[in-house]
């Protein structure tokens, strides 16, 4: 019991110590252009400090709020034990569930039946879960991660990154809490805080990323021949690298909610995110290409016959 206590602790220290360090590095940057602001009128600068608080609450502090007050609450198959205080939560999460519109009409009749006994409500849920929830929790995910691919693709300045990745992860994070009705527990929830930052301070080092050391020699020859690809190309690969990194966040933040006794280990949650998110891979980039503003890809197409006839 100590042993997992002193765990606790160091996660909630790591965790603490992160929140820290991004709440520094975000006052540092709306005072440094806070100042600059002030050199146009002292109002711009007010203004200026009055919509990053509205930004900030919105796209950070109220996320935050929503995953910390939420019940939490684990979706577990034969570790859960049958106490009053989780037959409570069962009830409470399955009544949110019912109250969704897209929720199967055989799924929300097999929580209403259940709701008399925490066994099969346990059960219930489980299954609705498994079956309808996690393809939704899935398909958020994805749309999360091909958000910051085409953000951190798209933007040429490693800060703005590193902001883009913790907004986007923080809201995919509340959008799978509200989708479950409850969240992780604080122990997790600090190796998620983790997970986040150190994705972002990854997000924010790709800027500085020399492709060369990633493509083989050839390559690099051929495209250096091609206008504007190299640099492009540096940036789409930043993109996919923190589309993957978003993935597994995702991934682990389910798995986190979908505590199964067969993959309770930390270090087969993590295998696993890995391997599945590498999967949805594939399908993230196509969604996301298809999005990737005309001109980015008109780079790609040969001039058209009729040009080169006029001219």
């Amino acid at each position: 019991m100590k042993k997992k206590d002193n765990t606790k602790l160091f996660w909630y220290a790591i965790a603490l110590g992160f929140i820290l360090l991004f709440v520094l590095i975000l006052l540092s940057s709306i005072l440094d252009v806070g100042d600059r602001l002030r050199t146009i009128h002292p109002y711009v600068e007010y203004g200026f400090y009055g919509l990053s608080a509205l930004l900030v609450y919105a796209l950070i502090l109220r996320p935050v709020h929503i995953i910390l007050f939420s019940p939490a609450f684990s979706v577990e198959t034969t570790l859960d034990e049958a106490s009053r205080k989780n037959y409570l939560v069962y009830k409470r999460v399955a009544k949110r569930l019912m109250a969704f519109e897209d929720l199967p009409e055989a799924e929300s009749e097999s929580l209403k039946n259940a709701m008399g006994n925490a066994q099969e409500l346990r059960e219930a849920l489980n299954h609705t879960f498994t079956k309808h929830i996690k393809k939704k929790m899935n398909k958020v995910i994805k749309k999360n991660a091909k958000t910051v691919m085409i953000s951190t693709a798209i933007s040429q300045n490693g800060k703005l990154d590193f902001y883009t990745v913790v907004v986007v992860n923080l809201k995919m994070i509340k959008e799978l809490v509200v989708m479950c009705g409850f969240r992780p527990s604080y122990k997790n929830l600090s190796r998620l805080t983790v997970n986040v930052f150190t994705t972002a301070l990854i997000a924010e080092g790709l800027e500085n990323m020399d492709i060369n050391e990633i493509l083989p020699t050839s390559t690099i020859n051929t495209l250096g021949d091609i206008p504007f690809i190299r640099p492009m190309l540096s940036s789409v690969t930043q993109g996919i690298s923190n589309a993957l990194l978003t993935l597994r966040i995702g991934i682990v933040t389910r798995k986190f909610l979908f505590s199964d006794a067969k993959e309770i280990t930390k270090e087969e949650i993590r295998r696993g995110a890995l391997f599945e998110a590498a999967k949805m891979l594939p399908s993230v980039l196509a969604d996301a290409f298809m999005i990737l503003p005309k001109r980015i890809a008109n780079l790609f197409k040969k001039p058209p016959k009729e040009s080169f006839e006029e001219l």
